[in-house]
């Protein structure tokens, strides 16, 4: 009973997974910010970068990530934001445990993430979103934080994969 309610286990990985947080958030916000105020892509619309292959296109995305879920109300948006902290709290409490260092990361990752974009549903009602690959068959246009939410899931699935063969 005793061991029930002491206090839980605090990895030590939970800061390296707070500084890959941090570190995904910094980059998000930079080079949205880079995006929006100096390059103000928001008035041009696109650039063509590497054509047709990659370029820059601005898309405001109402929904989550890849503009699922499209938020056109107050009230949508504010859900989107309620739900993104609570994954990442969710998430953040399952690093406090971490055993392994892909799981730290992969947490870490999709931590920053959403919060870099529940910043700009706060700022904005939307999410920036501006890397444009479609001339790649990628139809989609995304930014750092959901790059760095999928590739957190990929991290995740490949240390799910990799600790299963390690038992």
């Amino acid at each position: 009973m005793r061991r029930m309610f002491s206090r839980r286990r605090r990895s030590p990985l939970a800061l390296m997974g707070f500084l890959v947080a941090l570190g995904i958030l910094i980059a998000d916000q930079i080079s949205k910010h880079v995006i929006l105020r100096v390059v103000d892509l928001d008035v041009i619309g696109q650039i063509r970068v590497l054509d047709p292959w990659f370029n820059l296109t601005m898309v405001w995305n109402r929904g989550v990530s890849f503009g699922l879920f499209q938020a056109g109300s107050w009230w949508q948006v504010g859900l989107l934001i309620a739900v993104s902290l609570g994954v990442s709290a969710l998430l953040a409490s399952w690093m406090m445990q971490a055993e392994r260092r892909l799981q730290a990361i992969s947490f870490g990752m999709i931590i920053g993430g959403a919060i870099g974009n529940v910043i700009d549903r706060v700022a904005y009602g939307a999410v920036a979103d501006f890397f444009d690959f479609s001339g790649l068959w990628f139809p989609y246009v995304f930014n750092v934080a959901d790059a760095a939410i999928s590739l957190g899931v990929a991290v995740l699935i490949l240390d799910l994969f990799l600790s299963r063969d390690s038992r």
